[in-house]
């Protein structure tokens, strides 16, 4: 069997600044919660609350650079480089940069609000 994904869904993201996110896989796209895969636009000055979620999160950086910050360590992924950000671990994302950052982000199993533990 396969399944063909004509467009994805557009997500609001949270945090601050207009973070597109292009879901293809997932809840609200697919209707499943084995994966999600998205294409994420993230402008410059972006930010998003610190979470610590039930799921893996592997993020390709495509474009830009993109900030993570765990309660250890801090980094910055650069186009053609990747991070791994395990399930409950406290991970931050943003893009403190002039040019922001386009990644693609996979979750296992897929991300969801009840599941991603965002800081208040």
């Amino acid at each position: 069997m396969a399944k063909f994904i004509p467009h994805p869904s557009i997500i609001n993201a949270a945090g601050t600044g207009d973070k597109k996110i292009s879901e293809f896989f997932g809840h609200m796209n697919s209707k499943s919660g084995d994966v999600s895969i998205a294409h994420m636009l993230s402008p410059a000055g972006w930010s998003e609350p610190g979470q610590k979620p039930e799921f893996d999160e592997y993020t390709v950086v495509l474009k830009g650079k993109l900030k993570v910050e765990t309660e250890k360590e801090s980094f910055i992924v650069s186009a053609g480089q990747a991070i791994l950000a395990e399930k409950n671990t406290w991970v931050r994302y943003s893009t403190p940069f002039d040019d922001g950052a386009e990644y693609v982000a996979v979750c296992i199993p897929a991300f969801s609000v009840e599941t991603v533990h965002r800081d208040l």
